[in-house]
């Protein structure tokens, strides 16, 4: 796989006949939920198409926070910080969590207005950001030469690798009874008495009357095969990582053209948010309505162009019988040309600014396919029109850092345990049922 790579991770080889819930897909979220059901005593079966984490839950920036977050997310990331620091002792595993801190670095009065609107609502959560000047900014960013006029700093917030964190916790769940398969792709799934009673893989039959969907950007094309609506688009976003070097910055942040994260390895994630590309595909038309707000919000930060995917989602308008193989199959993972001249010009304003990057060479660049939603904020809820179908995707291009959170929370629905937080924002009704779509502002 041309994309960044993985801590190996043992599965299993033998598919079930039966399990109390399957979970489709593999990233951070599914397996998040396996871990938190087979802790519960739940007979659980995941399914992941092609590899665990093979898609965007390995391919993201590692940040793990609540600083910046819309509002409704709030109190599920914080939650999920919570679990962060107890992932590595549950799992017996490493998933490079650290609670570094995350620095916003302010550039102009009106990025310091901004960021302090988002204060006034996140202080009643607790949390402990704060906006500070430009001598500490200069400190946390290792002497960057340039004068910034401060920054939206939150020390509790932390950074995690994309490459390990999954195959920790897969691990951890196995070991607390999860069965975690492979290469098996999900097919579709059959009902009875308008419940579903099974799904059907590429490698046979597993009857279960509760299924969790957590295929990240797959999901609106099984949604649509069983006759939910689920709005839901992808964007690209480009990643690079640099060899290891001495004398960085410490934690994570981002100017206006860059982002930089420290890594475990002694080396940088270096990406930018300003740099993302939606490929137009057939969808694109279908929720134009939908997501006309957020294009309006975000048009300055994600182009629209072509790409091999606005061809290749030309050809998966169609059901497929299960029976046969479908795009699942074909497609095992999402692997999108990344585009090198972003992100190297990123890289080069990083080696302007930060004097101690200024000798180290980049080492990979890859690319990502983010699963948005018109108010970008997840859904996490029950299918109102399919009993025993729990949707968890959505995340757009926040879900590493809240995921072992959403985990816990479809666990919580899954199960009828008391939710760790109140999932009604994330209902997938709020698309549907009248309520205005809501754009957080700028942080």
């Amino acid at each position: 796989m041309p994309g960044p790579t993985l801590d190996p991770v043992i599965t299993d080889d033998v598919l079930p006949q039966k399990a109390q819930v399957v979970i489709i897909g593999g990233g951070i979220i599914g397996i998040s939920t396996a871990l938190f059901l087979a802790e519960r005593g739940v007979k659980v079966v995941l399914c992941e198409k092609g590899v665990l984490a093979g898609e965007q839950s390995s391919r993201n920036w590692g940040w793990v926070r609540v600083m910046g977050r819309d509002r409704r997310e709030i109190p599920l990331a914080m939650a999920s910080l919570r679990i962060w620091d107890t992932l590595d002792a549950r799992t017996g595993g490493d998933t490079g969590f650290r609670r570094s801190g995350i620095l916003y670095v302010s550039e102009t009065e009106e990025d310091i207005a901004n960021r302090d609107a988002w204060l006034k609502h996140a202080r009643d959560h607790g949390v402990d950001s704060r906006q500070i000047g430009t001598d500490e900014t200069a400190a946390l960013m290792a002497g960057a030469v340039s004068r910034y006029r401060g920054g939206l700093y939150t020390p509790s917030d932390g950074r995690a690798e994309p490459q390990k964190a999954v195959p920790a916790i897969a691990a951890g769940a196995r070991r607390a009874g999860a069965h975690v398969v492979t290469h098996c792709a999900v097919r579709g799934i059959e009902r009875s008495a308008g419940c579903i009673s099974a799904v059907v893989t590429e490698k046979g039959r597993i009857e279960a009357t509760t299924v969790v969907l957590a295929g990240g950007a797959w999901s609106r094309l099984f949604c649509k095969a069983v006759g939910i609506r689920l709005p839901q688009l992808k964007v690209r976003n480009t990643v690079l990582r640099t060899a290891p070097t001495e004398g960085g910055p410490g934690g994570a942040g981002a100017t206006s053209a860059y982002a930089y994260r420290k890594r475990l390895d002694g080396g940088y994630t270096i990406a930018t948010a300003g740099a993302n590309l939606h490929p137009v595909v057939p969808d694109t038309f279908a929720f134009y309505r939908e997501f006309r707000p957020a294009r309006q919000a975000e048009s300055e930060s994600v182009q629209v162009g072509l790409s091999a995917q606005s061809w290749r989602e030309l050809f998966e308008l169609n059901p497929v019988p299960l029976d046969r193989p479908g795009a699942f199959e074909r497609h095992r993972i999402l692997d999108p040309r990344p585009d090198p001249r972003s992100v190297l010009r990123a890289f080069k304003e990083v080696r302007k600014d930060l004097p101690a990057l200024r000798g180290v060479e980049p080492v990979q660049i890859w690319a990502g396919l983010i699963d948005v939603t018109p108010d970008v904020v997840p859904v996490i809820s029950h299918a109102d029109t399919l009993t025993g179908l729990v949707i968890a995707t959505g995340f757009s291009g926040h879900g590493f850092g809240i995921g072992p959170g959403a985990g816990h929370l479809v666990a919580d629905l899954v199960t009828g345990d008391p939710p760790i937080v109140d999932p009604t924002p994330f209902r997938l009704s709020r698309f549907s049922d009248g309520s205005p779509i809501e754009i957080a502002p700028p942080v």
